[in-house]
């Protein structure tokens, strides 16, 4: 029998930690709670939790501060849930990191899809063969089986879906591919974000693995149509 995911859900109001943990109990998910920002990195630890559901406006910490704490370490998916409507608040919100995105109020049942679907990414990203699969070009190598990604034999500290984005244009080099075409790919399509987030996750890759981001020596704008990733000699 396949082991419940438990779900971390982090927010400081606890009629709503009671409602989330209510939906995600009646679909068969185990639970965990936490307040605040220490209380999480407790769970963490001690839990060892399949995925959070993370409120922003935490009384100890900024909920975007404390996932970028967490990835530090951990890629595990992350949903913010929060009152911040901006499209400049959600941006910065995956940019650090985070999975997905809803705003308050919100559907039950629509957070719950969101978990599942989040998971559903998560359990396909981790699921490898067993032996070793390299794929190299030019100075850049990606092992798809510990999902490492090297520059000049340097490990690069990519978040999730930055790892997910490169290792997707990776295997289709020379492809080329719409913002939307990329964000069904990485996000999905029942995901908050938009392609907006795309062109986010794009500049930061360049940042980290071209030795002269403005360059594009590996991922490649072709105006009109998207974008292609292919080694530029």
């Amino acid at each position: 029998m396949t082991k419940a995911a438990k779900i971390l859900i982090v927010d400081d109001e606890e009629e709503i930690r009671g409602l989330i943990g209510l939906y995600l109990r009646n679909q068969g998910f185990q639970v965990v709670m936490a307040k605040d920002g220490s209380q999480t990195i407790a769970q963490l630890k001690q839990e060892k939790p399949d995925l959070i559901v993370l409120d922003i406006v935490l009384p100890d910490t900024d909920g975007v501060e404390l996932c970028r704490r967490i990835r530090e370490h951990s890629d595990i998916p992350i949903i913010y849930l929060s009152c911040k409507r901006e499209a400049e608040d959600i941006i910065t919100g995956l940019d650090t990191g985070g999975d997905d995105y809803m705003t308050k109020p919100f559907d039950p049942m629509v957070l719950v899809s969101r978990v599942k679907a989040n998971l559903r990414r998560a359990a396909v990203g981790q699921k490898r063969d067993k032996e070793d699969m390299l794929i190299t070009c030019g100075e850049l190598q990606a092992n798809l089986q510990s999902l490492e990604v090297l520059v000049k034999g340097e490990f690069i500290d990519l978040f999730a879906k930055e790892r997910q984005l490169l290792l997707f244009l990776l295997q289709n080099q020379n492809q080329v591919f719409s913002a939307e075409q990329l964000h069904k790919q990485v996000w999905g399509w029942d995901s908050f974000s938009d392609e907006r987030t795309v062109m986010v996750h794009i500049s930061n890759l360049r940042k980290k693995i071209e030795s002269d981001s403005a360059a594009h020596k590996y991922i490649h704008t072709v105006r009109g149509f998207g974008y292609k990733f292919c080694l530029d000699v």
